[in-house]
Formats: structure tokens, C-alpha cells, sequence
């Protein structure tokens, strides 16, 4: 076996080549490209839900990589941990897709392995893992040939010494790289044991204006440290080691700040009691 099958295609995305293709175009439809950003982008943050809640973000980011940067090679940070949690990474084979399969940078994850201790995933023996898998089919859509690296990140100082190991190999093997952080922000409601405003539009307005902003803000500003801080003192991002070592990856490639292009919460398209935010970035 050679081929990592998908575990959340069917549920949380479709998993017919012709279903995927129509449901991107709805999202084209209402993607945004960044007003302030000029040049290269090196990469982004995107959120991981059902893609009936959020997929028009992730998809969103992933286009504009591609119209901004040529990689040979996507990064990808997700999966949900805590600090102390050995890093994951997908050691051999390909993701699957319904555009075809991505392969995996064997010669950048060998690198990685012999450095740091991963827990070593491979497509007989992995978690599922929907903050990676649901980003893959639009990786293969709008970037068909690259390759891919994908870890798992626990939000501590390990994270980032991977990151700048990825970015010292890609420079030795004359690679161009792009990273993706996989996060949602706040979990609010009774659903997630969090209700400090009550529910309703007082908390919606809270929320968007208070607790997001406030990682928002420091993935804006690049401050890769204080994100990973910042959500582990408020719970404002789900992954905060992904998010925090893509922006960390991201300064080392040479942005020097993000921009937002676009936010909302899964309020916005499901008005219940329990909500998620979620926030589409580039840098």
C-alpha cells in the first residue's frame, strides 16, 4: 500500500472529482485577493472545518499561493497537540485526492528524520487528521505537481527547529517551499466547555472583536512565539503549534508581516449556540 486513503472525503468534503470541481468554483466565486501584499507569497493560514463551514477560506489561500508562488515543494503544519507531544510527520507514499495523488518529499522528510524524533506516520498506520487531509484536494488543484511535506506540530521550541531545518534543506537542494499553518480559532459555546459572554450576539460580538483579533493580530504581526502564547493562555487557536511554527517558517522564507483575506465564524453560516471562528491568511 502506498497511498494514504482519506478518512473525512464523503463527510466533510466531497469525494467525487466532479463534485470537488463544482464546489471550488462556488468558493471562486467568492474568493478575495490580498490589497496590501505585493510580490512573492510564502505562505498562509487556513482553517480546517467541514468545507460547508470553511473550505472557501482554505481554498481561498491555497489559489492565491498559486498565483503568487511557484513551489516545488508544500509544507504543510496541522494536527491537534498539546506541549510535550512528539512531532507526527508522513514518512513515504502519497496523499490521496480526487484530482490524483500527492507525493510525499521523501528527500526533505529523510532529512527531517535523521535529526529530530518523530512519530512516523505512513499509509498503513496514521491518525486521522482532517487539519491536513481536507486541505490536500485543493493543494493538487491549483498547485498539480509539487510535493509535499506534512507534520504534525505540538506548539513548542522543537516545532521551530523543524521549520528551520526544512528551510536550510529546501535552500541545499534548491527547492522553492511554501508553508501552511492548519488552525481554527475560538471553540465557543457549550459544546466546548467555553462561555464567558453567554451566548448569543454578545458572545458572537466577543468573539470576533476580542478573542480572535487578538491571535489574529499577532499572526498579522508575524509574532510566532506570542500566537503560540497567546493560545494556550485563551484558546483562540485549536492548533497553535501549526499556526505559530508556519509563521515562524515564514519569516525565515522573508515575510515580514500577513494580511488578512477574510474572516468569519461558523455562526455566519450556522447560527448556533456553539460556533467556531475561522481566518484565511497570507504572508
Amino acid at each position: 500500500m502506498t497511498v494514504r486513503e482519506p478518512d473525512f472525503a464523503g463527510a466533510w468534503y466531497p469525494d467525487d472529482k466532479a463534485k470537488v470541481l463544482r464546489t471550488i468554483k462556488e468558493f471562486e466565486a467568492k474568493a478575495k485577493g490580498p490589497k496590501a501584499l505585493k510580490g512573492d507569497l510564502v505562505g498562509g493560514i487556513v482553517p480546517h472545518a467541514g468545507w460547508v463551514y470553511s473550505g472557501r477560506l482554505a481554498c481561498n489561500v491555497v489559489k492565491v499561493l498559486s498565483e503568487r508562488s511557484r513551489p516545488d515543494t508544500v509544507v504543510i503544519f496541522g494536527t491537534h497537540m498539546s506541549p510535550g507531544m512528539r512531532p507526527t510527520i508522513f514518512v513515504k507514499g502519497e496523499w490521496w485526492t480526487p484530482f490524483g495523488n500527492l507525493t510525499v518529499d521523501t528527500d526533505i522528510v529523510k532529512a527531517l528524520t535523521g535529526k529530530f524524533k518523530f512519530e512516523e506516520e505512513s499509509p498503513e498506520y496514521h491518525e486521522q487528521d482532517n487539519t491536513i487531509e481536507l486541505q490536500m484536494p485543493f493543494v493538487k488543484h491549483y498547485l498539480p505537481d509539487v510535493k509535499v511535506v506534512t507534520i504534525g506540530a505540538p506548539p513548542s521550541d522543537v516545532s521551530f527547529q523543524i521549520a528551520e531545518a526544512i528551510v536550510a534543506e529546501a535552500k541545499k537542494l534548491k527547492r522553492k517551499v511554501v508553508v501552511i499553518g492548519s488552525t481554527d480559532l475560538t471553540h465557543y459555546g457549550p459544546n466546548y466547555g467555553m462561555m464567558p459572554k453567554g451566548v448569543g450576539s454578545e458572545a458572537v460580538k466577543w468573539v470576533k472583536e476580542v478573542n480572535d483579533k487578538k491571535v489574529i493580530d499577532l499572526m498579522l504581526a508575524m509574532e510566532a512565539e506570542k500566537v503560540r502564547e497567546e493560545a494556550l493562555d485563551n484558546h483562540n487557536s485549536c492548533c497553535m503549534g501549526a499556526a505559530s511554527t508556519a509563521i515562524h517558517m515564514g519569516k525565515l522564507l522573508g515575510a515580514k508581516k500577513g494580511e488578512v483575506l477574510d474572516y468569519y465564524t461558523s455562526y455566519d453560516v450556522d447560527p448556533a449556540t456553539s460556533f467556531v471562528g475561522y481566518v484565511g491568511m497570507v504572508f
